[in-house]
Order: structure tokens, then C-alpha cells, then sequence
């Protein structure tokens, strides 16, 4: 079997741009991968076509050999827009090697340590009483892990202060705490908005307890300031998600920095990479919280993964109090996706991915350039989305 065709589709697929890759083969046999590098798709798109140059006629059986050589075979090595590309990638040549061989892709990887996926939903910005009720709606529904995201968080002119922001937060998660109770896993997700001081004031303003995680309190860039984070606060972390490698990973699960990866298969390098990060990770007691906010490759590739994870906590999913599919496509472009049963994803039994994908209609749906927010301070500066 060879490899015949690398196809991108850089669609608008619902709120966002989907980079979607077939993976064609002489065989008959094709698979799906996507991209988690959001916003700058059309680069990824070029980086795809650059590794289709080598990898059209060769073996799609032999990932790790083809992943080691698009990493490898260049002098400019790994990058997020390089490593979002190879996610695509190896995603897709293990859904064609579960196909080919007639095993869902978590037996790919070791077989499974569970039969069902638990999973996390979030509210919106805190606005007091009304993202409380929103909690509790679903817990209702079966969720016991709730991620709520600050106040002050999508402000209308585009402005952003953190020390604005953190003292509404704090307060708001004590009361969430006492309404909610002991038992819920309760955490928020400050987007890296926070310098080192902000995060620890903010932290500092709550009782030891009121929230079980923190998501990404801060840029990644440098590992010492995480680590002078840690010293200041007992909360425990949350981090990872655009980590592009195992490399990123090193100093934070070597030095004990976080307890929770949020690594994304989109982004990390694929199955190829992640299963080193997770087994890393095992080694060092971190739990695996997989970001998951992409299209139903993603979700259905993370189940997958999560199945196949002794280490695994819990997976995102983009649902809130009254929408438990939001910004899910229809059926009518993905006919087979993963869905949600309560709060958890069973766990597949079908070849490959288990996805199927109306391909015609990808050809009709449009690429729409799309920027995250550019947010300033009230003095002009331009700070962190």
C-alpha cells in the first residue's frame, strides 16, 4: 500500500475554520487527520504541501518511521505550524492502519483502560447568580467537572485588565464553591492573560480549596516563571494545550510544575507524540485533561487516545447549560462523529477512527480568514487573548 494523495481542506465549518487532511492511498483505503493551529490554517496548508513532496508513494503503515523523517528531515525542525501539519498527518495514517487492519486506532495503541470518555463542559463568563444556575444545569446533566471562564472576559471595545478581572473572578469562585459544594471539580481557564504576580494575587485572594485547577494562568515561554508560580500558590495546574512537542513538555513534568496536561493531538505531533508525552507523564503521577475545542476528528481521534491512557482525567467538550453540542457541524458533513451519551463519550468499536465525512460538501464550504481577538489595556498596550 502507498500513499497516493495528501488532500487540505481549510473550511468554515459552524463558529470556526476546520483544516481538515485526507490521506489517500492505492489501496482504496483513505484516512482523516486535522490541524489544531486555529487562525493560521493557510500555513499549515503550505507546510502540508511541502511534506507531501516525500511522503506520496511511500508506506502509510510505518508512522513512526514517517514521522521521525518529517521532523527530522529538515534543518529548521518542529514549530507549531510544522507540528500542526504532522498532527494532521499521523492522525490520519492511523485511522488508514485501523482500517487496514479492521481494529478501532486505540488497539493501535495499546487497547483500552476504559469503555466510556469522561468529560468536562464550561459556562460562560462569570456574571454572578446566572453562570452559578448554569452549573448547576450541568451537574444536572451528569457533569461532576465544571470549567468556568473570568469576568471581564470578552469586553465589547476590546479592552482586558487583569487586576480588574481577578478580584470579580476570586470572589465569584468562593461563592460558586458554597453553592455548589465539596464535590464537583470546579476550575477556570485564564487563557495565559496573567503575569506571575497577577496569577498568584489572584490565586492568593481564595481559600486553599475553592478551585481544583487553574488552565493556563500564563504564557509558556519560560518555564522558570511557572515554576516561581508554583512556589506562590497551592492550586494545582493546568497547562499544555499549544505545546507543539514532547520537548515542551520536559521542563514541566520534570520539574513538577503542573499536575494536568491539557496536550491537543492537533498539535502536539498526533498519536506518535502524545503516547511518549502520556507515558511521560504517567511516570510523574501528571493526569492527561486533553484540549478538544477543534472539529469531530479531533474529538473522535482524543477518544481514541483518552481509551488508551491509564493516566487520563477528563476530556473537553464544547458543551455548556443550553447547548450540549455547541458548535458541532451537522450530520448531513459528518454522517458517523462522536456524540455525547450524558456526559461521557462510549467508547467506539468501528475500524480507524470510526469517522465519516461527506466530502462533497467540503469542497463547497468556504475558507473565511478569521483573527482572535487583538485585546489592549486601557492605556493602549496591547495584551495577551
Amino acid at each position: 500500500m502507498k500513499i497516493t494523495a495528501i488532500k487540505p481542506y481549510p473550511v468554515w465549518v459552524g463558529h470556526r475554520n476546520q483544516l481538515i487532511v485526507k490521506v489517500e492511498t492505492d489501496a482504496g483505503i483513505f484516512g482523516w487527520g486535522e490541524s489544531g493551529l486555529s487562525g493560521r490554517e493557510k500555513a499549515v496548508v503550505g507546510a502540508l504541501e511541502h511534506y507531501a513532496q516525500f511522503l506520496v508513494g511511500r508506506d502509510p503503515m510505518q508512522i513512526g518511521a514517517l514521522w521521525q523523517e518529517m521532523y527530522r528531515s529538515q534543518y529548521f525542525e518542529g514549530g507549531r505550524v510544522l507540528t500542526a501539519a504532522q498532527s494532521a498527518l499521523d492522525i490520519a495514517l492511523y485511522d488508514i492502519k485501523g482500517k487496514a487492519l479492521g481494529v478501532p486506532v486505540y488497539e493501535l495503541l495499546g487497547g483500552k483502560h476504559r469503555n466510556v470518555i469522561p468529560t468536562f463542559a464550561s459556562t460562560g463568563s462569570i456574571s454572578g447568580d446566572e453562570t452559578i444556575e448554569e452549573a448547576r444545569k450541568l451537574m444536572a446533566r451528569g457533569w461532576s467537572t465544571i470549567r468556568f471562564f473570568p469576568a471581564e472576559w470578552n469586553d465589547a471595545q476590546g479592552i482586558f485588565e487583569p487586576r480588574e478581572s481577578i478580584g470579580k473572578t476570586a470572589k465569584f469562585l468562593v461563592k460558586a464553591r458554597e453553592a455548589l459544594g465539596e464535590t464537583v471539580v470546579l476550575g477556570i481557564d485564564y487563557h495565559h492573560r496573567l503575569s506571575v504576580a497577577e496569577a498568584a494575587s489572584f490565586c492568593q485572594k481564595m481559600p486553599s480549596g475553592t478551585i481544583d485547577f487553574l488552565e493556563e494562568p500564563i504564557r509558556d515561554e519560560t518555564p522558570e516563571a511557572y515554576e516561581n508560580l508554583r512556589k506562590l500558590t497551592d492550586v494545582q495546574f493546568a497547562i499544555g494545550e499549544e505545546f507543539s512537542s514532547k520537548w515542551q513538555f520536559l521542563p514541566y513534568i520534570e520539574r513538577g510544575i503542573h499536575q494536568y496536561n491539557r496536550l491537543d493531538l492537533c498539535n502536539v505531533g498526533g498519536f506518535t507524540e502524545a503516547m511518549k508525552v502520556a507515558g511521560w507523564s504517567e511516570a510523574h503521577y501528571v493526569d492527561l485533561m486533553p484540549h478538544n475545542p477543534l472539529g469531530p476528528i479531533c474529538t473522535a481521534a482524543t477518544i481514541h487516545f483518552s481509551a488508551a491512557t491509564p493516566n487520563f482525567f477528563a476530556l473537553e467538550v464544547r458543551a455548556n447549560a443550553t447547548d450540549l453540542y455547541a458548535g458541532t457541524p451537522t450530520a448531513e458533513l459528518f454522517p458517523q462523529m462522536p456524540m455525547l451519551d450524558g456526559a461521557v463519550f462510549q467508547v467506539p468499536d468501528a475500524p480507524g477512527l470510526g469517522i465519516e465525512i461527506n466530502e462533497k460538501l467540503l469542497d463547497t464550504d468556504s475558507f473565511k480568514f478569521w483573527e482572535a481577538p487583538h485585546l489592549k489595556r486601557r492605556d493602549g498596550s496591547v495584551t495577551n487573548w
